[in-house]
């Protein structure tokens, strides 16, 4: 039986350890750390499952015989945490983004060795979904040529969450790019082939979220709870989302704790271009205040040969051959979270714990990403293009 530690057990932690559970490969959450022992109890799937809990993540560490740790925390503990595992050279899943600063970028490349980056899942689902493996296959068989350029997109009909719910505390998230950007950025990367060069960037902020509401106003203390377009009960009046007025209540999207672009803020939207060292250029974009099926993620990568189209709400993926008339097209049926990569991150790391050394999504390219996108945020923010620093 694989001992599993977990550092930060949250929403996206747990839906981790189910997907490992289904696999049924004799893994078992053994020990805990987490500042709130009471939640991460509740998030346990399995209530009489024997788990030591700790405050500590250091005192996890030196007192279990650990096979694996997931560290889950907020987005900036990932660095910390993650120095904390890799320095007892344990096999270790890292959620994304691995870093939120350059000085933390510099710190984790300082403890990365091969054997470390071995030993490392980061959470990349995208890269390892059906959708981008097919196109894989189709870019390394030569059917479209060499990638010269693509265009990727993202447009978050959920995009709320990143400003009614913890999110939208710019000193943990320090932006979208890092949030979303960074999963995005990544499957295009290893879809070309070779690294980035440099980028330029833009972002709207305070454009359509944040304003002057009052800090720490929740929508069912609102007097604007009829006609705010983002109150619970017009998600249902206007926009039938579900099948009655939700109970879930949250922060006012419009508040003056959501920041504002001097103080900085998450981004309503926000678009870049990356030119990679090969010469391939990528246009990326996300948004987050498009609605309903008005949602939409996926690329196109163009060669001299072909064309590659694929959609992730669609769950379809279309090769062109431009010197042929039709066009071959790739379904799929239902799957696991983001489009099937969850399970696949799932089983690289049981494998990683085992022994094997099988990631597919590595430290190094978690680092790649998230120099990238900090890259994006400082263009975004000065309006030059930024040349991506060796490390």
């Amino acid at each position: 039986m694989l001992k599993l530690g977990i550092i930060g057990y949250g929403h996206r932690a747990a839906v981790l350890v189910r997907l490992i559970k289904k696999l049924k490969l004799n893994v078992k959450v053994h020990a805990v750390a987490d500042i709130d022992i009471e939640s991460s109890k509740k998030r346990l799937d399995d209530a009489a499952e024997t788990v030591n809990f700790y405050h500590d993540a250091d005192k996890m560490l030196d007192t279990e015989r650990l096979d694996g740790v997931l560290v889950g925390t907020r987005c900036n503990l990932h660095t910390p945490m993650g120095i904390k595992v890799l320095k007892r050279d344990l096999p270790i899943f890292l959620e994304k983004p691995v870093a939120t600063s350059i000085e933390q970028i510099r710190r984790l490349a300082d403890v990365s060795t091969t054997s470390r980056d071995e030993l490392s899942v980061v959470s990349f689902p995208l890269r390892l979904s059906p959708l981008v493996a097919r196109a894989r296959e189709i870019i390394e068989a030569g059917e479209i040529g060499r990638v010269e350029q693509a265009q990727a997109f993202n447009y978050v009909h959920y995009g709320r969450v990143y400003f009614d719910k913890w999110y939208r505390d710019y000193s943990i998230t320090q932006g979208l790019f890092l949030q979303k950007a960074t999963h995005d950025i990544d499957y295009l990367t290893s879809l070309i082939g070779c690294k980035p060069r440099r980028v330029a960037a833009m972002f709207i902020r305070g454009h359509v979220y944040g304003g002057d509401k009052p800090a720490g106003l929740r929508c069912n203390d609102c007097d604007e709870y009829e006609t705010c377009p983002e109150s619970p009960f017009n998600e249902y009046f206007s926009r039938r989302k579900g099948d009655k007025v939700s109970d879930k209540d949250h922060m006012c999207c419009f508040g003056e704790d959501i920041g504002d672009a001097k103080t900085g803020c998450n981004e309503d939207a926000s678009s870049c271009l990356i030119e990679y060292e090969n010469g391939a250029q990528v246009t990326y974009a996300q948004n987050f205040f498009v609605k309903g099926k008005a949602g939409s993620r996926g690329a196109t990568l163009i060669g001299k040969k072909g064309t590659v189209w694929f959609d992730w709400h669609a769950n379809q993926l279309k090769l062109f051959r431009h010197n042929s008339p039709g066009v071959e097209t790739f379904e799929l049926g239902q799957s696991d979270g983001h489009g099937g990569g969850d399970i696949e991150l799932a089983y690289d790391f049981i494998r990683t714990m085992r022994g094997e050394k099988v990631s597919r999504s590595r430290l190094s390219d978690g680092i790649l990403s998230a120099l990238t996108c900090l890259c994006c945020r400082q263009s975004a923010e000065t309006g030059e293009f930024v040349t991506i620093p060796k490390l």
